[in-house]
C-alpha cells in the first residue's frame, strides 16, 4: 500500500539543505524520469480510476499498477503492485497486443532521497516544484514538518490531473496535453 503527501514548494535546494541537515541519505541523484501510462482504448483502468505505468528512471524500467486512490485528509493512499523489467520498448509491444495502448506521457527531474525509513523525493516538473514524502501514514506530518513543510499544504490528485488544472489555469500559452518538458 502506497501512502504519501505530495507538497507543492517555491525551491528544492531548502528542502534539499534540510534533508542534508538531518543526515538524509541520497539514495538517487537528480535525473530525468519519463512515465508512460497505459490504457486500453475505452479507457477502463483510467475509469476504474487504476493507472498501469511504464516508468524509465535511472537506467530502470519499472511497471507499475496502482489500483483507486483513497485520501484521509491530504494523504493519498492505494495499492501498488511494481517490477523492474530490462526492454521497456518489448513491454510496451506486449501490452499493445494486449489492446493497451498510450493514454498519456509526463516527465519530471527527480532526486530521491531516505531520511529515518521515509522516502523523500524531490520533483521539478514542468509546473514547478514538488517533494513527495511517502511511508507509513502516522509519520508523514512528523517528517514534512521536520523538513519544514506544512503537511496541510500538500496537494490532491496525480500529476496529471494537476497539470489538466495547471493548463486550465493557463490558458493563451501553447502547453502541450501531455506534462514534458519543452525539447
Amino acid at each position: 500500500m502506497e501512502t504519501e503527501l505530495k507538497i507543492p514548494v517555491p525551491d528544492l535546494g531548502s528542502v534539499r539543505e534540510s534533508l542534508v541537515r538531518r543526515s538524509a541519505t541520497r539514495v538517487h541523484p537528480m535525473a530525468r524520469e519519463i512515465n508512460i501510462l497505459l490504457d486500453s482504448d475505452g479507457g477502463r483502468l483510467q475509469k476504474t480510476g487504476s493507472i498501469l505505468r511504464l516508468r524509465t528512471y535511472g537506467g530502470q524500467h519499472i511497471l507499475t499498477f496502482k489500483g483507486p486512490v483513497k485520501y484521509h485528509g491530504n494523504i493519498k493512499e492505494r495499492p501498488e503492485h511494481e517490477v523492474t523489467c530490462e526492454d521497456a520498448g518489448r513491454l510496451l509491444e506486449i501490452f499493445e497486443h494486449l489492446g493497451f495502448s498510450v493514454a498519456a506521457r509526463y516527465e519530471k527531474d527527480r532526486e530521491t532521497w531516505l531520511l529515518g525509513g521515509m522516502a523523500v523525493v524531490l520533483d521539478h516538473t514542468p509546473m514547478g516544484d514538488f517533494v513527495e514524502i511517502e511511508g507509513p501514514p502516522e509519520a508523514l506530518a512528523d517528517t514534512a514538518a521536520s523538513l519544514n513543510l506544512d503537511h496541510e499544504q500538500a496537494v490532491r490528485g496525480s500529476y496529471l490531473s494537476l497539470w489538466s488544472e495547471y493548463r486550465k489555469s493557463h490558458q493563451g500559452t501553447d502547453l502541450p496535453a501531455d506534462m514534458v518538458f519543452p525539447e
